[in-house]
């Protein structure tokens, strides 16, 4: 049997039953203290991350006889994000006990102020929670350094998650039935690498009453975006962007470089304002000065989660506006078109502007450009 410290998130005990499979009970946390240690945020993190400092002390618990399974959990949840396991001694009422904690690889992280479990609960585990949730379902299926590559995408997809439980949207005509009302007999993975697929198992209520038969379906589990359709109401032009697309590409489309707005996923704690703004830099170079939401919607909402938040980005559109954008770690390859109002117009009627997106943000500018006008004096 191991005896494991804990300083940071895991105290947390809906975190650490999520992790370890066990109810926390069962593993007997006991308050302990590890000398000559201080728990720091790691710098531009919300994670911790334990460091040498002399006369501190570090609060924990200490976790007695865990289980092999639960070991294993634990080393897999921490290992594969730059975590080793050492030996240690920390003080309990009863005395001092020989324990193993997860330090970080030294020069990985730079230490910041203290860390506290009270403003990551605050701040942090909304996320976390679904995040860990997910970071589990792979343990026997990839190596902790594979769960840690992916990370990213795991937290955006928590992220969407938080934000779909945070936003409900108006019942005036729709039914308002709850999503507790639907029975979910199970939701597994099919499919996990960079994207995400589950097989749900459920039933649901029926508009006549009753519930419907048990049912299959398989979802694509994506992230939200951040749309943006920058326009300059002085000049009355729009920018477009142009890029590969894999969606055409493997639809069998011969022409597969769309126009599109500018696009991209909305990072765990960021806003999704931030994301138009920072997708408008990144893809464009362009500063925007104001954002107006267009809506918010469902992509594709029979088999994909994934939701766009589409805005009109106000800013200066001069022609040498137009040229090469993208991430050069991310691959992309993207090229800006400023266009006059009517010019884009006849791309969308012509079919030569051809995703959802483009067609519906521009014809929000469409119905909206005489006030946007005006108030520019344009």
């Amino acid at each position: 049997m191991t005896n494991i410290f804990l300083y940071g998130t895991l105290r947390h005990a809906p975190l650490l039953e999520i992790v370890s499979g066990q109810p926390a009970g069962s593993l007997g946390p006991v308050p302990a203290r590890l000398a000559g240690y201080r728990v720091a945020q790691a710098d531009g993190q919300g994670f911790p991350l334990i460091e040498v400092c002399a006369g501190a002390s570090c609060e924990g618990v200490v976790l007695l006889d865990v289980p092999e399974a639960a070991v294993a959990r634990l080393d897999f949840y921490e290992l594969g994000f730059g975590y080793d396991l050492r030996d240690v001694t920390v003080d309990t009422a009863e005395g001092a006990v020989a324990a193993r904690v997860y330090f970080p690889h030294p020069d990985l992280w730079r230490a910041g102020a203290n860390w506290t479990l009270e403003a990551w609960l605050r701040e942090e585990w909304p996320v976390a929670r679904h995040a860990a949730r997910e970071v589990m379902e792979y343990f026997g299926r990839l190596s902790g350094d594979e769960v840690a590559a992916r990370y990213g995408m795991i937290l955006t997809r928590a992220a969407a998650r938080v934000r779909a439980e945070a936003n409900p949207t108006p019942t005036v005509l729709r039914h308002a039935g709850r999503r507790e009302s639907v029975e979910e007999a199970a939701a597994e993975m099919s499919h996990a690498g960079f994207f995400l697929t589950r097989v749900y198992r459920l039933r649901h209520p029926l508009f006549a009453g009753g519930m419907s038969e048990w049912l299959t379906r398989e979802v694509f589990i994506s992230g939200d975006a951040a749309l943006v359709l920058p326009y300059d109401p002085v000049r009355d032009r729009v920018m477009l962007i142009e890029q590969f697309r894999m969606g055409p590409y493997a639809r069998g489309d011969g022409l597969p470089w769309l126009l599109e707005p500018i696009a991209g996923r909305i990072d765990a704690g960021e806003t999704v304002e931030a994301a138009a703004r920072r997708e408008a830099v990144e893809e464009a170079g362009l500063r925007l000065k104001r954002l107006e939401r267009i809506g918010g919607f469902y992509s594709s909402p029979g088999y994909s989660s994934e939701y766009f938040n589409c805005f009109l980005g106000l800013a200066d559109l001069p022609e040498k506006a137009a040229g090469r954008g993208g991430v050069e770690d991310e691959h992309e390859d993207i090229r800006s078109h400023v266009l006059g109002f009517d010019e884009v117009m006849a791309l969308m009627e012509s079919g030569e502007a051809n995703n959802a997106p483009i067609v519906l943000m521009l014809l929000w500018l469409q119905r909206e450009r005489p006030r946007l006008r005006a108030a520019a004096g344009g």
